[in-house]
């Protein structure tokens, strides 16, 4: 809350505590009086945006992280380590460079929903291929998981390195502001997107709970217990990847959220989904609140990249894991 009324305050057109209420309360009910012009304005066509989708964002991607982990059993897991971001970034870079060729006089939905649906077709198939290289019948290795989105990954890299050699000026800020992360184009277009994906992903937690639960013993033993191991793959990959492919298509690449939210919300409750999942995804939506503040706080009135941001937070703490589970991975 306090983070929330720190993102609507903090800017260059300055807001106190009361008077973002008070504007809050106007753009619900019209009929208060004693509201300047200029702050209804911001409010609701920067502020206000920003900051919800921030928190949607946040969340989702740390519910994200939380199913993966669940999902390999290990704290390494992440959609963007194993190449489920950088698969989404190349579909979304390839959906800004044709609609400049292609649907030059398509409204701005449809370009937001061109974009997403790309993003989130090239994360499922690169998630898809990863878990296809990883998998074999005993099951799932993580250490070969890593290594086939490292693989993926620069794949991907190099798809966008071409798009970028053959892109004017125009569709190459756009792509290089999507490998960055950034919320500066937040509007209410990608708002009512990530909120609906964060519907699903909530709605999901009570039936994903305790399947990642029962998987937590092994894969041999989920199934002795009556989970369909397979078809809870394929959910939540489809979940991961919508979601991925969507928060990529808003606001670009932000990694470790997904991977640095999930583990220090099982230090701090314990490793039960029922409430890791939810947890995260508060967590998450706090953790990202303040790497945007920060963003646009830190060099003002220069603004950061939030993808910048999180990634000075998170590669310390992935280093962290790194040394915590080195023996695993040998």
């Amino acid at each position: 809350m306090i983070t929330a009324l720190a993102s609507l305050m903090i800017g260059p057109l300055a807001f106190g505590p009361w008077q973002s209420l008070q504007t809050l309360l106007a753009l619900i009910f019209p009929f208060i009086e004693g509201v300047s012009a200029t702050h209804t304005v911001v409010m609701e066509s920067l502020r206000l945006p920003r900051t919800l989708l921030c928190l949607f964002i946040g969340a989702n991607l740390a519910i994200c992280g939380a199913m993966m982990q669940g999902l390999f059993r290990n704290a390494l897991a992440d959609p963007a380590i194993v190449g489920v971001s950088s698969g989404a970034a190349l579909g979304a870079a390839i959906a800004i460079y044709t609609s400049h060729l292609l649907f030059t006089t398509l409204p701005t939905l449809g370009q937001e929903l061109y974009i997403a649906g790309a993003a989130f077709l090239g994360g499922t198939a690169v998630t898809l291929l990863v878990l296809r290289i990883a998998t074999t019948r005993l099951g799932t290795s993580v250490s070969v998981m890593l290594l086939a989105g490292i693989a993926i990954t620069a794949l991907s890299s190099s798809g966008i390195a071409i798009l970028y050699y053959f892109a004017d000026d125009t569709v190459l800020r756009n792509i290089l502001a999507w490998q960055l992360g950034s919320l500066v184009g937040a509007n209410w277009i990608m708002v009512a997107l990530s909120a609906l994906v964060g519907g699903l992903l909530l709605a999901s937690i009570r039936a994903t709970a305790a399947p990642l639960n029962a998987l937590l013993l092994g894969e041999s033993e989920a199934r002795y217990l009556g989970v369909n191991v397979q078809r809870l793959k394929y959910r939540l990959i489809a979940l991961t990847a919508l979601a991925v492919g969507v928060s990529v298509a808003c606001v670009g690449l932000i990694g470790f959220v997904g991977l640095v939210v999930p583990h220090l919300v099982r230090l701090l409750v314990g490793p039960d989904h029922r409430n890791v999942l939810p947890l995260s995804a508060l967590l998450g939506a706090c953790l990202l609140l303040v790497a945007d503040l920060i963003a646009r706080t830190a060099l003002m009135p220069i603004e950061l990249p939030v993808g910048v941001v999180m990634g000075m937070i998170g590669a310390p703490f992935f280093i962290y894991l790194l040394l915590q589970q080195r023996n695993h991975m040998v």
